[in-house]
This record gives structure tokens, C-alpha cells and sequence, in this order.
């Protein structure tokens, strides 16, 4: 996760937290007994879950800063170090503890018994993969430290006054610290046979030299300078403000080059030398206890008891019934060959692809204002916080993902965030546009993921925290759902949503193949290949992202189809009177919930609607 479960599955949040999620894990992994002889506690639980969250941003000051909370740790950032990791998983078991034996689950009302149950399961969830938390990969291409630092200054960091900017400096001069508290921990790391595989370390060195190279004129103190001068431009004493912003602009350059560039270059020798003797093999069941780890995460991703091999197996299905959906667009457009030919057609012809980043900013806006205006048709509650596009920094782009999302700011301060990586154009294609840009913005993570950020009547850890089965599942679920609503007009756009489920398809089948079955990463990328219409680019992007983020990306599809099948169950059970805005509420009400209590959630509003139609 990292660091608050919100940031955990908030795409740009995970890059800071993909760390602190391992050690926020507890050992005592036993659930309090319940009792309805003890007496309760003297707070409401709403109070209590409060007196949680203070006490968890006490020990996060990022975490503050996500929130856009500015105050005297401003300038710090978290503690890297075991002590602080032990810090983090005593406060949620005990707290889980105390909430067990101080509230009798049976006297709560229906809103409190969930968010009891909902924080013991984020507590076990935790619990389970604490034990396997130094397998995780400190420094990778997708959320490696190494550039998930400047990524939280350039992006979460805000500047409003002169303090906001002198808190900037203190976390300029603190990248030493926490860079060599986890350079430390990568070489203990490595020491026990946990690296990432060799090819790794190319894009990991590759972030670093970039940032090195670009010496004063790097990422950092680049965006640290547009921020002071924005702030400078701001205030009515022009001759005062200019002389701060001189000295300033000078603190920063020199934490820079007496903290944070010394760090980095620890950093560069040690990531070099963990190169020359990194391993090749791709999978984690290479790791310490390695397939108890991939169960553990397999668990938590899905909220289910499915085995590496069931999901491997409905990996195989979807991918089937996906190609001959396929099939028919071929028919549809009259393409004469297979379907492998119309895969390397659609991947390699240049109609398909843009020429300008422009362009492509454009289409995407385009599509998200004509979704916008179709919403309320299909849901009951929208969020207000605006959501922007922008394209991913040049410092990590080479590295990062395709797309991702971060949420808005609860206190308005900062706009939803669409993430698109246009390094290489060739890797978006047209086709994908349409389908991207609902998963991402909306109907998707932004819609749902605002619409969570905004229910103030909810305990903070519901309010910032994540499932990721339910969030990216509500995100494959909005790729289809545009369907109904009118769009993909364009049968080709209709195929590249098509491509992107059966990309989310295949992911279950090489997952589980690198993981589980001991697949090259060769081997999975042959498979998609063979199986997508994905050009090569972003074929190695992703088998590249599965093999440093095990089982994260099997949720996807896992989610989609419970969500399709409770909207199957409701429209046959509702008939007439299903409401497809009543459902989208029913699963957005609540915020993100593992998928067994997404599923009680939706047939009770089932039973209800039967209730109020007067069926039953």
C-alpha cells in the first residue's frame, strides 16, 4: 500500500507508498474476541476510528500532505526505518484490539457493525502479509523510491506561502536520511537473496542519472523554482518577496547538492553493484517462502480464497470468450484473415496512433466532457471535485506506468488526477483512448474515488482507504459501461475496450504463470503477443509491472465480474423495476469493500427495492 490504504490503490500515491503498505502490517495476526459481556467504551466507534486516524497521521506526515493537511511536520517525511515500520503495525493491531473488546458488535447500528467488520478485515489483510514484508522491492521502475520522491515534491507538495516553501527545503535536506535508511534496507535486502530481477536495475539506474545529470536543473529544484516564483508573482511587496525567493531558491540548491545528490549517488552504487550479481529468474516464488507470499497477496488483491491455479484458469476463459467478441468486430469492419493477423494490423498500421502529445490530450479531454454530460442518466450521486489530464513528468516517464490516477485533495486544494505516459506514442493507441480515459477518469477511479473522497459522514479509513479488487474492478466494470451508455460509436474504438478487457484477462493467466508457475518473463510476454492486440512497447511495460508488483493486477478482472454478476442478479430479480442508478449507488455508497461485503450490500438494496415496488 504504504502508507494509508487510499494511497495504496491511488496510482501515483502508491509510487510513495510501496514500502510503507509492507510495514504497516502487524504480527499479531489474531482477531479480538468478541464479547457482549464487556463493557463498552466511553467513545462513540466514530470517535474512536477519529482517534485512530490522528493517531496514524502522527506517524505519516506524507500522509498529511495527500490530505493537503499543513502544519508542523510539514517539511518531514516518513520514517523509513524498522522502528517506524513497528510503530505503524503496533497502532493498527492495537487498535484493532481495543476496538474487539471495547464494542459489542450486536449493539452497533448497521453503519457502525460495517465499519467494525471493515476495519478488522483492512487489519487482516495486513497481518497476513506482514511476515513476507521484506520481500518487497524497495527500488523498481513502477513505485521505486528512487523517483517516487521527486514525484511526491513535484506533485503533493504544495506552495502557498513562504512556510509551505522553507517545508519544501527540510524535505530536500531529508532525501539523505530516507534515501540511505532504504539504500540500507535494499542491501540487507539483497544480502538475503531478495533483488528484483537484473533488467530492473536499467530503469532504476536510469532514474537516478537523470535526476544526477540534470544538476541544478533537475526535476526537484526545477519544479521547487516555478513554485516560488508562482508565489512570488502572488504577493504585493514585488522587492521583498524577490530577495525570499533568491534565498530560497539558494537553501534549496544547496540541501540539495549537500543531502539529496550525495544520497542519490550512495544510492547509484549500490543499485550498480546489486546489478552484477541480481538473478535472473523473474518470479517471487524465488524468494524467501515465495509461494506462501504470492498466496498472501493473491488473497488480499481479490478478497477471495481463489488458488493461483483458479485464477489462472478463469484467466484462460475470459480470454477465450474476449477473442470471439473480437471476431465479430472483425466481420463487422471486414477484415479478411485471423485473428492474430487483425491483431498485428490494428498494433503496427498508423492510422492507429497519434502524432502529437497535443492530439492525444485533446481526443481524451474531448471524450470525458461528453461523458460527463451523460452521468446523471446513469448514477444517482457524482462527485464535485474536478479532475484533470496530464501527462506523466519527463524525469520518470521512461519508467512509469501507462495511466494512472490520483484523488483529489478532501479539502478542495487539489483536483482529481489522470496520469497519461506519452513517452512513447506508439504505445497508445487510438483505439485504447475511449476505454483509458473511462477507467481512469469517468465513469472510473475518478468518479468513484471523489465520490469516497467526499463522504465526510464516513471513519477516515473508509473515507482515504482502498480495496483494490473493488476499486480497479469498478474500473474495468466503467470500461464496459460506456457501452450502454452510447459510446464507442466507432467499431474499432469498441474493439480497443475489447482489447483492454482482454488485457486485464490475460493478466490473470501471466500473473499467476510468472508467479506461480514459473514463467520466463520470455515466456509471458510471448503469451500476450500471441493473445492481444498490444504492441510490443507496452506488452514489456506491462509483463515488466507484473513481475515487481505480484498479484496487484488479477484484481481487476476478479472485481468486474462480481460487480457483473450482482448486476445480473439484480436486473433478474428487480425486473422492471431495476434501476441502473439505484445499483451504481448501491455499489458507490459505501466506499471500497472487500467483494464478500460488496455482495451482502447489493442484496440488500435488492431487498429493499422489492420492498418498495411492492414484489414482496
Amino acid at each position: 500500500m504504504r502508507i494509508p490504504a487510499a494511497l495504496f490503490c491511488s496510482t501515483l500515491a502508491l509510487s510513495m507508498a510501496a514500502c510503507a503498505l509492507t510495514t504497516q502490517q502487524s504480527a499479531t495476526s489474531s482477531t479480538p474476541v468478541r464479547s457482549s459481556a464487556q463493557a463498552p467504551m466511553q467513545t462513540s466507534l466514530s470517535t474512536f476510528f477519529e482517534q485512530y486516524d490522528e493517531a496514524q497521521l502522527a506517524l505519516s506526515p506524507e500522509s498529511k500532505a495527500y490530505r493537503g493537511l499543513r502544519d508542523e511536520d510539514y517539511g518531514a517525511w516518513d520514517d523509513y526505518s524498522d522502528a517506524g515500520a513497528q510503530k505503524r503495525q503496533q497502532l493498527l493491531q492495537q487498535s484493532l484490539a481495543e476496538m474487539g473488546a471495547g464494542y459489542d458488535l450486536s449493539r452497533l447500528t448497521d453503519d457502525e457493525a460495517l465499519s467494525f467488520r471493515l476495519f478488522e478485515a483492512m487489519a487482516e489483510r495486513s497481518a497476513r502479509t506482514y511476515e513476507h514484508r521484506d520481500n518487497v522491492y524497495l527500488f523498481n521502475q513502477m513505485r521505486g523510491f528512487q523517483s517516487s520522491i521527486p514525484a511526491f515534491l513535484i506533485n503533493i507538495h504544495r506552495i502557498d506561502t513562504v512556510e509551505d516553501a522553507e517545508a519544501y527545503i527540510e524535505r530536500i535536506k531529508g532525501i539523505g536520511p530516507v534515501l540511505d535508511t532504504l539504500t540500507v534496507e535494499a542491501r540487507e535486502r539483497a544480502e538475503n537473496g531478495v533483488m528484483p530481477p537484473k533488467w530492473v536495475y536499467a530503469y532504476v539506474i536510469s532514474d537516478i542519472e537523470n535526476l544526477l545529470s540534470a544538476g541544478n536543473e533537475n526535476a526537484i529544484l526545477k519544479d521547487f523554482e516555478e513554485k516560488v516564483m508562482s508565489l512570488k508573482a502572488d504577493q504585493s511587496n514585488v522587492i521583498e518577496m524577490a530577495a525570499a525567493a533568491t534565498m530560497l531558491l539558494g537553501a534549496a540548491e544547496e540541501h540539495w547538492n549537500s543531502s539529496a545528490k550525495p544520497a542519490y549517488e550512495r544510492l547509484l552504487a549500490e543499485m550498480q553493484r546489486q546489478q552484477a550479481i541480481a538473478p535472473t529468474d523473474d518470479g517471487v516464488w524465488r524468494l524467501p517462502n515465495g509461494a506462501e507470499y504470492y498466496s498472501a497477496l493473491l488473497k488480499n488483491y481479490t478478497t477471495t480464497d481463489l488458488t493461483a491455479d483458479e485464477i489462472h484458469n478463469i484467466g484462460l476463459r475470459e480470454v477465450e470468450r474476449i477473442h470471439g467478441e473480437m471476431r465479430s468486430i472483425m466481420d463487422k469492419v471486414g477484415f479478411e484473415g485471423s485473428l492474430q493477423d487483425f491483431f498485428q494490423f490494428t498494433r503496427t498500421d498508423d492510422r492507429f496512433f497519434y502524432e502529437t502529445r497535443e492530439a492525444y490530450l485533446a481526443d481524451a479531454n474531448a471524450a470525458l466532457r461528453k461523458m460527463e454530460a451523460k452521468l446523471p442518466e446513469y448514477f444517482g450521486r457524482l462527485p464535485k471535485a474536478p479532475m484533470v489530464i496530464k501527462p506523466v513528468e519527463a524525469f520518470r516517464e521512461k519508467s512509469a506506468g501507462k495511466a494512472f490516477y490520483q484523488s483529489p485533495a478532501p479539502d478542495g486544494s487539489r483536483p482529481g488526477t489522470y496520469y497519461v505516459n506519452l513517452y512513447n506514442l506508439r504505445d497508445m493507441s487510438k483505439n485504447e483512448l475511449e476505454a483509458l480515459a473511462y477507467h481512469e477518469g469517468s465513469p472510473g477511479h475518478h468518479l468513484q474515488r471523489a465520490l469516497q473522497t467526499e463522504m465526510g459522514d464516513l471513519p477516515p479509513f473508509r473515507r482515504f482507504g482502498g480495496v483494490t479488487a473493488y476499486t480497479e474492478g469498478w474500473g474495468l466494470y466503467s470500461e464496459e459501461l460506456p457501452k450502454e451508455m452510447g459510446f464507442y460509436t466507432d467499431p474499432y474504438s469498441d474493439f480497443g475496450r475489447l482489447g483492454m478487457e482482454l488485457w486485464r484477462a490475460c493478466r490473470l493467466v501471466v500473473d499467476t504463470g510468472i508467479h506461480h508457475k514459473r514463467w520466463s518473463r520470455e515466456k509471458a510476454i510471448q503469451y500476450l503477443s500471441e493473445n492481444t492486440p498490444n504492441p510490443d512497447g507496452d506488452i514489456r511495460k506491462a509483463i515488466e509491472r507484473y513481475i515487481v508488483y505480484p498479484g496487484q493486477a488479477t484484481a481487476y478482472t476478479i472485481g468486474k465480474l462480481k460487480i457483473m454478476e450482482l448486476r445480473a442478479k439484480a436486473r433478474e430479480e428487480l425486473g422492471e423495476s431495476f434501476d441502473i442508478r439505484g445499483f451504481h449507488d448501491a455499489v458507490l455508497a459505501s466506499g471500497p469493500v472487500p467483494l464478500d461485503v460488496l455482495e451482502e450490500n447489493v442484496n440488500a438494496w435488492i431487498d429493499e427495492s422489492l420492498q418498495t415496488s411492492g414484489a414482496i
